[in-house]
């Protein structure tokens, strides 16, 4: 599609709810409206949508210069946002509603994580086939604020997080080597990337890469306790200004077109977050793009679009765990800038479901590489 054809569309869609769209310069020609947008977490394919929107040229053609920058273990995107360095953060939704249960008013915009990629691995020679089987267990779980999806399903099975009569809670590094030298008899993975990192290590008894069949993988998801992880978010301030709202919009139809081009082009995704970082090799990339997709897609809803079962749930097992002090307001969330979104992009004859998606099958490689 033509830069000219999308703001063709776009003035057309916009003209009537009174939005001012991208200004325009002195010449007639569009000007980029510049953003920011402050990752989660490193580079990889976990965010691979943003960088596809910006390498397709999907965000110039939205009318809008998309600065991503990234994040790390000492940047905190709620914090960054809501200092104005970035108008657009990624995080889970807990710590979302953490920031906001503080007095800092920041609003949900496009849920793009439809469910959770949180799981508990056990070794399959352990027996250990369920929750409620970890009573009395060793079990790893990652600290400050990742804790609540595993505390809620031990919960719900009648095993008190808390009491160590009833399990013993390990604190978890954020890496596998306590459950790969079986210190503990269950441990946290997320399905995009610690799993991975088991798969890629090799199992010292017989010379080869551990398998699927090798574990138990129970994901929070299964066990009715997965909260929601990457969604967009901004500030109340911010996108209170009808202005502002025209270029939320433009934003997340961009990026919700990065995202469907990633379902239909895993590799070709895969190469993009390996141009933007090296970090972690071609093989782990590759299996975290195919499963990040699962996250996403199918999307009954349309891609980005906030499920209010979802949201009530993250919402009450964060009060539960005293992750906030105050019930969840639903103002934290707001569903019609990701439906327009998803007009937008509708209307350029994308797939904004994903109903047909199917996973790949992804070879594993040793270390990732």
């Amino acid at each position: 599609m033509s830069r000219k054809w999308y703001f063709a569309a776009l003035l057309v869609a916009v003209a009537a709810l009174g939005v001012v769209g991208a200004s325009t310069a002195s010449n007639g020609s569009a000007k980029l409206d510049k953003v920011t947008l402050q990752l989660k977490w490193v580079t990889q394919a976990q965010f691979a949508g943003y960088y596809a929107a910006a390498a397709q040229g999907y965000y110039k053609d939205a009318g809008l210069d998309v600065k991503i920058k990234v994040g790390g273990p000492n940047i905190t995107p709620e914090q960054v946002v809501a200092g104005g360095q970035a108008q657009f953060g990624i995080d889970w939704l807990p710590s979302l509603l953490a920031t906001r249960d503080a007095g800092t008013q920041l609003v949900n915009i496009a849920q793009v994580f439809t469910r959770s990629g949180m799981t508990e691995l056990t070794w399959k020679d352990s027996g250990i086939t369920s929750i409620k089987a970890m009573a009395k267990k060793k079990v790893g779980v990652w600290c400050c604020g990742n804790q609540f999806e595993l505390y809620a399903a031990l919960t719900k099975n009648g095993i008190d997080p808390n009491s160590k009569s009833s399990v013993t809670i390990v604190n978890q590094p954020f890496d596998m080597n306590l459950f790969l030298k079986r210190q503990v008899q269950a441990a946290s993975a997320m399905t995009y990337n610690e799993l991975a990192q088991v798969l890629e290590t090799k199992n010292p008894k017989t010379g080869k890469l551990y398998t699927l069949g090798d574990m138990n993988v129970l994901k929070m998801q299964d066990q009715g306790t997965g909260m929601l992880e990457d969604g967009v978010f901004t500030t109340g301030k911010w996108i209170a200004s009808s202005a502002h709202q025209d270029v939320a919009k433009r934003f997340l139809a961009a990026s919700f077109r990065g995202w469907i081009y990633c379902r239909d082009h895993y590799t070709d995704c895969v190469n993009i977050v390996l141009q933007h970082g090296p970090t972690l090799g071609k093989g782990h990339q590759t299996w975290q793009m195919n499963e990040i997709n699962a996250l996403i897609w199918p999307a009954p809803q349309g891609i980005g679009v906030m499920d209010k079962k979802a949201f009530d749930l993250t919402a009450q097992i964060a009060h539960q765990f005293k992750v906030i002090k105050k019930p969840a307001s639903p103002a934290a969330y707001r569903t019609d800038l990701a439906k327009a979104a998803d007009d937008i992009v509708k209307k350029q004859g994308q797939d904004i479901n994903g109903s047909s998606w199917v996973k790949a099958t992804v070879k594993v490689t040793p270390g990732g590489k």
